[in-house]
C-alpha cells in the first residue's frame, strides 16, 4: 500500500444513512483521509444518472478508491482491511477469529439493519411521503432498484402496528446477541480487547435507537452501555457524527419525543 492512500478516497454518502455511518467510522478509525459528496436522498440524488453510473442499486455509500468503485458498506469495511491491514487493523489475522467476526456480520446484516428501517421511515421520513399524491408515491417506489417492495409495503399511512413490533422484536433479538458476544468474549468489544468491524456495523443502529428514545432496549444489559459509552469516546465517533447525522437534528418533531 503506498502513502497516496490517505489522500484516493472519495465517498458518496448521506449524513442520516445508518450504512453510511460505519464506512465514515471506520475511515476516521484508520485515520484514512477522504473527500465526501453528499447526497440529498430526500431530493432524489441516488436515483440521478449520474450516481447511478457508479451504484446501479440507487443506494448509499459507494466508495471511489482511484477511480475503482466499491459497493455495500460491509463489503466496504472489509476492502478497507484488505488494502490497509496494518493500520489500526479492525480483523484478526486469527482465521478462527476473522471466521467469527464475519459471523456476527451476517446475523447483524439480517435482523437489526433491515429492522432498523421501520422505525426510522415511521417515525422520521413518513410526513414526506404522506405529502406526495399517490402517483408520486409509486413512481419514486418504482424507482428504488432496491427498497421498492419495502416502501410499497409501508405506502403512505406507514407500517402496521404488526410490522412495527416485529422489527422492535429484530431489534431486541440485536441488543441481546450483543450482550452475549460481549459476555462471552469478556468485552469490552464482541471480541474482547480489539474493536472489529462487527461493532462498527451495528454501532450506527444503536445510536440510531437511542436516538429514537428505544435505549431502554438494553437497560439490562450494563455491558451494552459500556460498549455506547466506550465507543463514543473515540475520536472518530464525533467525526463520523457531526451535526445533522441524527435524525433528531435532522426532524426536529422527533426531538419532542425524547426523554
Amino acid at each position: 500500500m503506498n502513502n497516496n492512500v490517505k489522500t484516493d478516497f472519495k465517498l458518496y454518502n448521506a449524513p442520516q444513512s445508518t450504512c453510511s455511518q460505519r464506512v465514515r467510522f471506520a475511515l476516521h478509525t484508520k485515520k484514512l483521509g477522504f473527500s465526501e459528496v453528499l447526497l440529498d436522498l430526500f431530493s432524489g440524488d441516488q436515483l440521478k444518472p449520474e450516481y447511478l453510473n457508479i451504484n446501479p442499486n440507487g443506494v448509499v455509500p459507494a466508495l471511489d478508491h482511484n477511480g475503482k468503485i466499491i459497493l455495500d458498506s460491509a463489503v466496504i469495511l472489509e476492502y478497507l482491511e484488505d488494502i490497509c491491514p496494518k493500520i489500526f487493523p479492525m480483523r484478526s489475522a486469527d482465521p478462527v477469529k476473522a471466521a467469527e467476526m464475519r459471523t456476527m456480520m451476517r446475523f447483524i446484516d439480517e435482523v437489526p439493519t433491515p429492522a432498523i428501517r421501520v422505525p426510522s421511515y415511521n417515525l422520521a421520513f413518513l410526513p414526506h411521503f404522506q405529502s406526495m399524491s399517490e402517483e408520486e408515491f409509486q413512481a419514486l417506489a418504482d424507482s428504488k432498484p432496491l427498497r421498492r417492495e419495502f416502501l410499497l409495503k409501508m405506502g403512505q399511512t406507514g407500517f402496521s402496528e404488526i410490522d412495527m413490533n416485529e422489527a422492535l422484536s429484530r431489534l431486541k433479538r440485536g441488543v441481546q446477541r450483543m450482550n452475549e458476544w460481549i459476555e462471552h468474549s469478556g468485552g469490552p468489544w464482541f471480541q474482547g480487547n480489539d474493536l472489529s468491524y462487527a461493532d462498527i456495523a451495528i454501532m450506527p443502529v444503536i445510536i440510531r435507537l437511542e436516538d429514537i428514545n428505544l435505549s431502554h432496549f438494553w437497560d439490562d444489559f450494563p455491558g451494552i452501555s459500556n460498549w455506547i459509552e466506550l465507543i463514543k469516546s473515540l475520536d472518530a465517533f464525533t467525526k463520523t457524527f457531526y451535526h445533522g447525522s441524527l435524525l433528531t437534528q435532522k426532524y426536529p418533531h422527533l426531538s419532542k419525543n425524547k426523554k
